[in-house]
């Protein structure tokens, strides 16, 4: 066998796929398809978080400094609540960075305060009003919804003191 024949052998025998691979990934597509039209045209709609009231709601600002520093100001009096150091606290760095690129986005300045509620139920949430985003803290996991627990706590320990 010349070496072009072996080599279109081989690409040839390389590329095809077993006939019951190919029916078996159509018949796995196929039933996803008529399952999601089931559970559709069913009515069936996914838990919502029951209705809760708010306990402690803050109007905050965030601030970036020149040297990777956050700070965080109560917008009603403009009070220092808290410094995010540089390098920590990626996780509220990263909620804000998202919100901040919405804001971009819809022409939207840094002004407007995000608005950090803690539910009755113990949820937290941060919304944007000026873009409409709501984020429900508590779905990125205990530890990740404490970091924004814990400007809360400074909140209120700024308020104490004036």
């Amino acid at each position: 066998m010349s070496e072009s024949n072996y080599t279109k052998n081989v690409l040839k025998h390389d590329t095809i796929l077993p006939r019951s691979a190919l029916l078996g990934g159509s018949a796995l597509v196929i039933g996803s398809l008529i399952l999601v039209g089931i559970v559709r045209l069913s009515g069936y709609k996914p838990e919502e978080a029951p209705a809760s009231t708010p306990v402690e709601i803050s109007l905050l600002r965030f601030e970036d400094r020149p040297n990777g520093a956050i700070e965080i100001y109560d917008s009603a009096n403009n009070r220092l609540v808290d410094t995010l150091a540089p390098g920590t606290n990626g996780f509220v760095r990263g909620v804000m960075r998202g919100l901040a690129r919405d804001r971009r986005a819809e022409d939207v300045g840094e002004v407007p305060p995000f608005r950090l509620t803690r539910w009755a139920d113990g949820r937290l949430s941060l919304d944007d009003p000026s873009t409409g985003r709501h984020v429900d803290l508590e779905v990125f996991g205990p530890t990740n919804s404490a970091a924004f627990a814990a400007i809360l706590v400074a909140d209120a320990h700024s308020k104490d003191k004036s």
